[in-house]
């Protein structure tokens, strides 16, 4: 769709050549949900892609994820072969309700700042222990896991101004055994339910909710619950409140499902 608002577009090149933020102006990275629909408040587009963001970045501490990373170049990265986590990644790209063309522009970081429950971005991160390096408006800069960056549907933390950096993914949480589980209503409709349990070396277990809440839920065990202690432990984190509730799954139901599908991952584990 045609912006007919858009009077100008910045193209910077470095971070001191980022425009002063007025009412108006909206970030441009893959624009797949900008370019979607009518945005007539829009004046100005600040494009992300000439600062030109390495995408990917593997080093001693994990994995670097540009807010520009777009999901193709995420889902096509060569993971050292001691990240049993690596699945993950793949998993959740194809949990996108998304054509392949969508996947080549779509961005990492734009899914996190649209901050819908099914999206499969902040389940990946979230679940990895994710923490967003956020650019601040006045030149700052602040850090913030994932799981706290989500504060609701569509709602996040980032501030007028503001801009999603990167994802950073400690080293730590890619070395973790995983498990895996999805669900919707039709085959390759939206999310419904995204849990992601994952279980330490010292066998400390994680579990995280999201698509079935309005923001990422996670829990932390020193050790793999008994089927009972974990139902109990989602149950109490998780008021009913929090189920998220839209043509894609009521609450009750998604509430089944979270239950259903933590005691598989937690089977799988064991």
């Amino acid at each position: 769709m045609d912006l007919n608002t858009i009077t100008a577009v910045a193209r910077p090149k470095a971070r001191s050549e980022l425009p002063a933020w007025t009412a108006g102006d909206a970030w441009l990275a893959g624009g797949t949900w900008l370019f979607s629909e009518p945005q007539a408040h829009l004046h100005r587009l600040i494009d992300l892609a000439t600062l030109g963001w390495p995408a990917l970045t593997i080093d001693a501490n994990g994995l670097s994820i540009a807010a520009t990373c777009s999901v193709a170049e995420l889902d096509a990265i060569a993971c050292p072969p001691d990240w049993p986590a690596a699945p993950l990644i793949s998993q959740c790209c194809r949990a996108f309700l998304a054509s392949f063309k969508i996947w080549k522009t779509a961005t990492v970081g734009g899914n996190l700042c649209m901050s819908l429950p099914a999206g499969p971005m902040i389940s990946l991160t979230a679940a990895l222990d994710g923490v967003c390096t956020i650019w601040q408006a006045d030149g700052g800069e602040r850090t913030i896991a994932v799981s706290d960056f989500v504060t609701g549907n569509q709602a996040n933390v980032l501030k007028s101004g503001e801009l999603l950096r990167q994802i950073d993914i400690p080293l730590a949480a890619l070395k973790r055994r995983s498990a895996f589980r999805q669900i919707s209503l039709t085959p390759v409709g939206r999310s419904a339910a995204l849990l992601i349990g994952s279980i330490a070396s010292d066998g400390a277990f994680a579990l995280t909710v999201t698509a079935s809440t309005k923001r990422p839920v996670k829990l932390a065990f020193k050790k793999l619950p008994d089927a009972a202690s974990l139902r109990n432990a989602i149950l109490q984190a998780i008021p009913d409140g929090l189920y998220h509730d839209d043509i894609h799954g009521k609450p009750f139901w998604r509430k089944h499902m979270t239950l259903r599908l933590a005691c598989e991952i937690r089977d799988e584990l064991t």
